[in-house]
């Protein structure tokens, strides 16, 4: 039996794919050992990188979501081979976290099972991480001749269930951030146009349109409404502040970033048409 290293593909050869996707799945890992050796993270760093390494874990977690519409949006099949490697990276960088997470609570067993009970959102972080590993030691080949293709592919779609346990712990934490609202945002593009494709509108420019505006709608709903709820925020305010120029000069609000999302999956659904429309030209000159 031989091993297939990350940078190689299912015959042993060196895919260029595979090569860049394991450097891009690497990049937070390393910019995050920068942070912590540079001290960005201020006098008590271990509760940034609390923050930090689940915001990351998250965020692979979503990049293993997207690999299904790029490639049926982009016409792009063979990204297809780098998703299993993005959901082992999530799980790896989830246990990082973890790992964090003990370290910062001193590793005192008794008060980390306290706060556990006490508090939702640690509850739903350990019912995440107990189904990434599921389904991380079941993504080998060997796993799927076991198991059966429709047992394994049922087990598979419960990554769904994970990844909304990843966002609610995401959402429960305590205090209020804006990547919260952009990984919320982009989760609800990810399940909603499954929902198209399996209606066959997935690659529809119209309800692509419609989806990445109802997106960034509710996300800038819920970053409203969360705000209010946690500190006391007019609703109305919090959405004003989207379209104020003073609120870039602290960053993207979650809404552009969400609509800046769903609109390149538009822009790919424009590009796949006019090529498509170029290809059956050029047929059916050939035949005549």
């Amino acid at each position: 039996m031989h091993r297939i290293w990350p940078w190689q593909d299912r015959n042993y050869r060196f895919s260029w794919l595979k090569m860049w996707t394991l450097v891009l799945l690497l990049a937070p890992a390393i910019r995050f050992s920068y942070q912590v050796s540079a001290g960005e993270f201020g006098t008590f760093p271990l509760s940034g990188m609390v923050y930090w390494s689940g915001v990351w874990a998250t965020v692979i977690l979503l990049f293993a979501l997207v690999v299904t519409p790029v490639a049926k949006i982009f016409r792009w099949h063979a990204i297809i081979d780098v998703r299993r490697m993005a959901g082992v990276t999530a799980l790896v960088y989830t246990m990082g976290h973890a790992f964090v997470f003990f370290a910062f609570r001193s590793w005192d067993i008794s008060l980390i099972i306290k706060e556990t009970i006490a508090r939702w959102s640690p509850i739903v972080a350990i019912l995440s991480t107990i189904g990434l590993i599921v389904l991380a030691s079941t993504s080998l080949d060997a796993a799927v001749r076991y198991m059966g293709v429709k047992r394994w592919q049922w087990l598979h779609n419960t990554v769904y269930v994970t990844a909304t346990l990843a966002i609610g712990h995401v959402l429960l934490v305590r205090g209020v951030y804006p990547e919260q609202f952009v990984m919320t945002g982009l989760f609800l593009w990810l399940m909603i146009w499954r929902m198209l494709d399996w209606y066959r509108l997935g690659t529809d420019l119209k309800a692509l349109t419609l989806l990445a505006l109802g997106s960034s709608l509710v996300t800038a709903l819920l970053e409203a409404t969360w705000y209010w709820s946690r500190r006391g925020y007019e609703v109305s305010g919090t959405l004003r502040n989207n379209f104020s120029l003073m609120t870039f000069d602290i960053g993207i609000p979650p809404i552009w970033q969400v609509l800046a999302f769903g609109l390149v999956f538009v822009f790919g659904a424009i590009c796949s048409e006019i090529f498509r429309n170029a290809r059956d030209a050029r047929a059916q000159q050939s035949k005549a």
